[in-house]
């Protein structure tokens, strides 16, 4: 039965090959001249063919070796590279990440935050995708995405998730009656008509409550899934809404303004990862930087 082939057999080989000396392959490779020698016997008795003829005192690698000569060289380079990967891969400097997202996150706040961890990471790649909760709960159960950043997060026994609660805003155009107030309450709303998330969501919930509670009548003009949209719909002085305050400020407009609101109502964001399936270095540390580029707006 032939020994398994060696990866160090195959240098010793390419060694001896390119000096034709055993003494010079030693020095090359760091070991002795009787370890080359072995290395050789060895893998010839696993080819089951001669690997060098001796000519003029020299080593010259017979037609078999010279037949091989290029594959052998492509597996010495293969390694080379993996070694050079799996460096890049400890050095958090290689990988690819694969992100799914509320689709305003895929074109504020979330863009800078990659660029900014891509600068020192040349051999790091990202994947980002945008949806809707439910489809990132999917993704997530089904392990087909690293990282996920989603709201309504109610758990689930296959995802691990952690909440950052991020503050809120009301926002009006740019001029209206509002920017006098430096607080804005339900009372002040009375009488302007609002643009709100979906009433399913927690969130729209905890607002309704935030009126009832002040027993002022909420008026309902537009109702849309993502704050992004609620604030294009304010530029255009369709109304006025009350928005998480990364939303607000990531929209930066001049046909808007914002004022806090009261009393304070978080947006609960959810980082999540699979539960099966542990994160890699690069993806961890990518998790690690978001939650802190959230933290100037954290509740």
């Amino acid at each position: 039965m032939r020994q398994k082939l060696r990866l160090r057999q195959f240098e010793a080989l390419m060694a001896v090959t390119q000096y034709s000396s055993v003494t010079r392959a030693a020095q090359e490779l760091g070991i002795s001249q009787p370890a080359v020698s072995r290395l050789l016997a060895d893998l010839g008795q696993s080819l089951g063919f001669s690997l060098f003829d001796r000519r003029d005192g020299k080593l010259v690698p017979t037609q078999e070796v010279r037949f091989l000569q290029s594959d052998i060289q492509r597996v010495l380079d293969l390694m080379e590279q993996i070694s050079e990967v799996s460096q890049s891969i400890t050095q958090r400097k290689a990988g690819h990440i694969r992100i799914a997202c509320l689709p305003g996150f895929a074109t504020s706040h979330l863009p800078e935050v990659v660029a900014n961890f891509l600068k020192d990471r040349p051999g790091v790649s990202i994947t980002i995708e945008p949806d809707r909760p439910e489809r990132i709960l999917e993704w997530m159960i089904d392990e087909q995405f690293d990282f996920g950043i989603t709201d309504g997060f109610r758990g689930h026994s296959a995802v691990e998730s952690k909440d950052i609660h991020v503050r809120t805003v009301c926002i009006f155009p740019t001029g209206h009656r509002l920017s006098s107030s430096s607080e804005i309450t339900p009372a002040d709303l009375a009488d302007e008509k609002l643009i709100h998330t979906r009433r399913e969501s927690e969130f729209f919930k905890s607002l309704a409550n935030a009126f009832l509670d002040a027993s002022v009548p909420l008026t309902s003009l537009v109702e849309t899934r993502q704050f992004t949209a609620a604030c294009e719909l304010v530029s255009h002085g369709v109304g006025v809404a009350v928005v998480s305050e990364l939303d607000a400020i990531n929209y930066g407009s001049s046909k808007i303004e914002s004022r806090p609101f009261s009393p304070k109502i978080a947006h609960k964001l959810s980082l999540v990862h699979p539960t099966q399936k542990r994160p890699s270095a690069i993806t961890s540390e990518f998790m690690n930087a978001f939650a802190e580029s959230l933290k100037p707006f954290q509740v």
